[in-house]
């Protein structure tokens, strides 16, 4: 699809009623794909996400010496994948495309290969923080070769990592953290980690590297007053895994509900997850939103009018956008707050926001660490996804409700979903 082509996003009719599948989840196929290659045999990793950001996962530990074969796909999105650890070597090239995932915790994997390995990606991966990183593995003996703080990295991997005790700011992003945690284990010394930044964003997704981790056999202990973590060395057992449906990726269909009244069933809803997006369920229910679950799946009912929210997005920040779409649809005011750390996301996803929905007519203040919504009577426009899938899906939630909404390169939604247009279109007509 040319990046400049703008896609009409489709107006509901009425009250949407739909049944979804997504795919699996990102943030957990890429911290599986990690730890199979690391693992002491073959693993298999069924209903993995295929798209993007694991495409890219998956080139970058194959580039590295990992077998990573595909067994089956679904029209989900899904794939099956036999993963098979090979010896790591170097003289290879990365390209971490636009993922955050890729360039943080590939480069601690590449130190244990033999050989340099050289890290790039899209032009806005350039702008994207990578310096703790860099720092942390300096500090356990890791030559790095970096544009101050940025990519283009080239990491001079030896085949071993001496391990040790490292400080590091990890304010920016948590996976700063979960990439080094997930390899430490075949450091020598294993690993001390402690974060001596201001406050540490996105825990649940810390909290699903241990809970991974774990099922790998890797003990971490975690002291959450000190924010450290130490792992001693050890083998990463070979673990077969079911990856969950991608419940941030649900968000959009959740919210298509909240905005057209209606009523939107998710496949498979896990009753206990470590992911991010199931803060949604009790964030959309201060909005007026009705749940429940039936036989395993979720059932959103949206009210008759949606309730402004005043919340910390901090540890979810991901779901700022989906959150801020129907806030902007709301009958009352809404503050985000706690998410200064999107501004170094795929884009500056708080300036995002604001230039988007005021570009529709809506009323946006940006603040220090969040934004303030003002509902006002919305209209249609041009507006871009900045590149940006969760950007691309925030603009498609308030083309449901106002006609004209057209959206630049809703293409960059591959990344984490295969074909949300076809999702999209296909719940709106209730064949999903």
């Amino acid at each position: 699809m040319d990046d400049n082509a703008t896609w009409p996003a489709p107006t509901a009719e009425g009250p949407i009623s739909a049944t979804v599948r997504v795919p699996g989840s990102k943030s957990a196929t890429n911290r599986a794909l990690v730890l199979a290659a690391l693992a002491d045999g073959p693993s298999t990793i069924k209903r993995a996400l295929l798209a993007r950001d694991t495409h890219l996962m998956a080139g970058a530990l194959t580039a590295l010496g990992t077998d990573i074969t595909e067994i089956k796909t679904d029209r989900v999105g899904n794939v099956d994948w036999q993963v098979r650890p090979g010896p790591l070597h170097g003289n290879a090239h990365v390209n971490v495309g636009l993922a955050g995932t890729v360039m943080r915790f590939v480069p601690p994997v590449a130190a244990l290969a033999s050989g340099p390995v050289d890290f790039d990606g899209d032009p806005r991966a350039r702008e994207r923080p990578l310096g703790p990183m860099i720092e942390a593995l300096r500090a356990v003996g890791v030559a790095c070769t970096d544009a101050d703080g940025y990519l283009p990295l080239r990491v001079e991997g030896t085949g071993s990592v001496r391990g040790g005790v490292v400080d590091i700011n990890a304010s920016a992003s948590s996976q700063f953290v979960s990439g080094l945690l997930l390899s430490a284990a075949r450091f020598d010394e294993g690993l001390t980690l402690t974060h001596t930044g201001p406050s540490l964003p996105s825990l649940p997704h810390i909290e699903m590297t241990l809970h991974m981790l774990t099922e790998h056999g890797v003990h971490v202990d975690f002291d959450r007053e000190r924010a450290s973590w130490h792992l001693t060395p050890t083998r990463i057992a070979a673990h077969d895994r079911l990856i969950e449906p991608d419940l941030s990726n649900a968000g959009p269909f959740l919210a298509a509900a909240m905005v057209t009244a209606g009523s939107v069933i998710i496949r498979d809803w896990p009753r206990h997850t470590t992911q991010a997006g199931d803060a949604l369920r009790g964030i959309f229910a201060q909005m007026g939103g009705s749940l429940h679950y039936l036989e395993g799946d979720l059932i959103l009912s949206g009210p008759d009018t949606i309730t402004g929210i005043d919340v910390d997005l901090h540890d979810v920040g991901e779901l700022t956008p989906t959150i801020a779409a129907v806030a902007a649809l709301a009958s009352t005011p809404s503050h985000l707050r706690g998410i200064a750390h999107l501004r170094g996301h795929e884009t500056d996803r708080l300036a995002a926001l604001a230039e988007m929905i005021n570009s529709l007519g809506g009323q946006v203040e940006q603040t220090k660490d969040g934004l303030i919504i003002t509902p006002t009577t919305l209209h249609g426009g041009i507006v871009s996804s900045y590149d940006d899938h969760r950007m691309a899906t925030a603009a498609a939630i308030i083309g449901l409700v106002i006609p004209g909404v057209e959206i630049r390169n809703i293409g960059t939604t591959a990344k984490t979903l295969p074909d949300f247009p076809g999702m999209w279109s296909a719940m709106l007509s209730g064949t999903a």
